[in-house]
């Protein structure tokens, strides 16, 4: 019929027309990591490089700000011989997890500023000098990663509800936010204080965790106590994943809402020869 075959050749516009932007963007974009693959260093692995120490958490009144005028702002010092290799201002360097930029270096300590976001949704702003902190370097594109992309983005943090041992593992207990339960998943990756980890169980609003002794080792995990927080980042693949279905739902939706309309036509359409005929 007139109708079906228009609606359906519009269709198959529309889809040609997306499926060619969908590939022009694809070789863009392809060709753009090609030029960048030797520069790129912006995550990390969750393999703590090594336990750093604060050297202080001061908020200052004296701060220069970007238009050259004096504000407030926290400032954060901490000490590692590792984490400093290679440093220089403006690198990234995941702090407990957090990626920071340091804006200061001096020997073995580097300075970092802590913006409000960071403050309320990290456990950084209740750090005290003499603490222990996880330390990693941005990963170079070369680099091994023994761990999981972890991009530094803290989503919120965690409560260590319970802790116990078994033969000479750690098993540990933590409930995040409502909100992050459907991101982790059994055998998953997340990031806990900045460290790549595997999720052993999950139930309704915890998940467990195994640290193998070198881990418990290596970290500051195993330091702290029934009730401290830690800082999580969850794998940013199940964040996409999530994003994705909302707009293939969406997707959905409206294909099913043309499929009626087509339907309404193509009933209008055989009305009309019908009583043509007659």
């Amino acid at each position: 019929m007139k109708v079906r075959f228009e609606a359906w050749l519009l269709l198959l516009v529309c889809w040609s027309h997306e499926t060619s932007l969908g590939l022009v963007i694809s070789s863009n974009l392809n060709k753009r990591r090609r030029a960048t693959r030797s520069t790129i260093r912006m995550v990390f692995s969750g393999i703590i490089e090594e336990m750093g120490t604060v050297v202080s958490l001061r908020h200052r009144d004296d701060m220069t700000l970007w238009d050259g005028s004096i504000g407030e702002g926290t400032e954060m010092i901490v000490k590692g011989s590792k984490a400093v290799e290679d440093a220089y201002i403006g690198c990234s360097i995941a702090v407990n997890g957090v990626c920071l930029t340091a804006t200061h270096l001096n020997g073995e300590e580097f300075t970092v500023g802590l913006s409000p976001e960071t403050l309320r949704r990290t456990t950084l702003g209740k750090s005290k000098t003499g603490d222990r902190i996880n330390l990693e370097r941005s990963l170079r594109a070369e680099d091994r990663n023994s761990g999981h992309y972890v991009q530094g983005h803290v989503d919120g943090t965690a409560r260590i509800a319970e802790m116990w041992q078994e033969d000479d593992s750690l098993w540990i207990r933590l409930k995040p936010p409502a909100e992050l339960m459907p991101f982790i998943v059994p055998k998953g990756y997340i990031a806990v204080d900045g460290t790549s980890l595997t999720v052993c169980d999950v139930d309704s609003d915890s998940f467990t965790l195994m640290l193998v002794e070198h881990t418990q080792k290596c970290i500051i995990l195993p330091s702290k106590l029934v009730g401290d927080k830690c800082n999580l980042e969850v794998d940013v693949m199940a964040k996409y994943a999530q994003n994705a279905l909302g707009h293939v739902a969406a997707l959905s939706a409206k294909v099913q809402e043309l499929e009626e309309r087509i339907l309404v036509l193509e009933s209008n359409d055989y009305g009309t020869e019908c009583t043509g005929l007659d």
